[in-house]
């Protein structure tokens, strides 16, 4: 495919049919994915393949109180863990929040699921002193999950980002058996998708831009 028509109709697959996705092919979009940047170029990325159906079945578990967190505040019209602007959702709200299917049929869905791991050791996180939630470490992570998402679109697949279980990740670490100092980065669905979007809507060039200065006018082509 044109490298612009994969970046303009990546979503985020989370409807899967019943078709595989082989190894060899996952292998090849994980061969090209690994090409991605990283701060130093230390690569401190591992990936676990997870297939087993009962596995799936405990991160479904796993995934479940961060997403009934998220759709608890989400409901109650605020940004779901938001680290900025405190929530004011209940615990109770949360216990009383039932978890959407889409959250969770995805892991049962999907061909593979990739869990993505950092070490810690290998990433420059300059912000770490900042009065704010670091989010300079991704660098070092993150391009490398859109390249595999990027691949995946070219092979005729899809999959999403997504990061509920994360807020539940010592026991995701147990369940895995995956050490310090690593990290898990995202859990990423892969698989066929049952309808691939060609239209995504977002945010034109002129609403994201600022030539100069906060103040700046749009960038102009």
């Amino acid at each position: 495919m044109d490298l612009y028509e994969v970046m303009r109709t990546t979503a985020a697959v989370r409807e899967f049919t019943d078709d595989p996705l082989p190894d060899e092919v996952l292998h090849r979009i994980l061969d090209n994915a690994r090409f991605a940047p990283s701060g130093g170029n230390r690569q401190g990325v591992q990936i676990i393949v997870v297939r087993d159906p009962a596995m799936r079945e405990r991160l479904v578990e796993v995934t479940e109180p961060g997403a009934r967190r998220y759709h608890a505040q989400r409901a109650a019209g605020e940004t779901p863990w938001n680290a900025y602007t405190p929530s004011g959702v209940t615990d109770r709200q949360v216990a009383q929040t039932a978890v959407p299917a889409s959250v969770t049929e995805p892991l049962r869905r999907a061909a593979v699921i990739l869990v993505v791991c950092v070490d810690l050791r290998r990433v420059a996180a300059l912000d770490k002193d900042l009065d704010r939630v670091g989010v300079v470490a991704g660098a070092s992570v993150y391009p490398l999950v859109w390249n595999i998402l990027l691949a995946a679109r070219n092979e005729g697949f899809g999959g999403t980002i997504t990061t509920m279980a994360v807020a539940e990740e010592p026991a995701l670490k147990r369940l895995l058996g995956i050490p310090e100092p690593f990290a898990v980065a995202a859990v990423v669905p892969l698989g066929k998708p049952v309808r691939q979007l060609t239209r995504l809507r977002r945010l034109s060039v002129d609403e994201m831009t600022h030539s100069e200065h906060w103040n700046g006018a749009p960038l102009q082509a």
